[in-house]
């Protein structure tokens, strides 16, 4: 049984809304967002440079885009866990370590895909 709601055309434009909202929420609360956003400003350059091809740069810049995704996701987890109360809760703390373990993961597939690519830009 599907949610009652927009369907069509109408969900699709709401959706692109609550993501603007989304992005402009993480903007505003978020330093480690427009943290992760500067480096990426500066990184889009460097991999137009660095890339051999298309799909190299594609795959630096999808490296980017991983940070920013889990960081979004982490960013959730934490607004979540803040309201539902500020006291110091195991949980609370277990989930917001886990998003934080997340976003590290991210950052090293992040360095592990460039280290390779300007491994290979020296190299060859």
């Amino acid at each position: 049984m599907s949610k009652p709601g927009d369907t069509g055309i109408i969900r699709i434009l709401r959706a692109f809304v609550y993501s603007k909202q989304g992005f402009v929420h993480a903007w505003q609360h978020e330093a480690a967002f427009r943290q992760e956003l500067a480096l990426i400003a500066v990184l889009i350059p460097v991999a137009a440079w660095l890339a051999h091809s298309v799909v190299e740069f594609l795959v630096l810049m999808l490296g980017c885009l991983l940070v920013l995704i889990v960081e979004l996701l982490n960013s959730a987890i934490e607004t979540t866990v803040d309201r539902i109360g500020g006291e110091f809760h195991e949980l609370s703390g277990r989930a917001k370590d886990m998003g934080s373990a997340a976003v590290f993961l991210s950052f090293v597939i992040l360095v592990a895909i460039w280290g390779y690519v300007i491994y290979d830009r020296i190299s060859g």
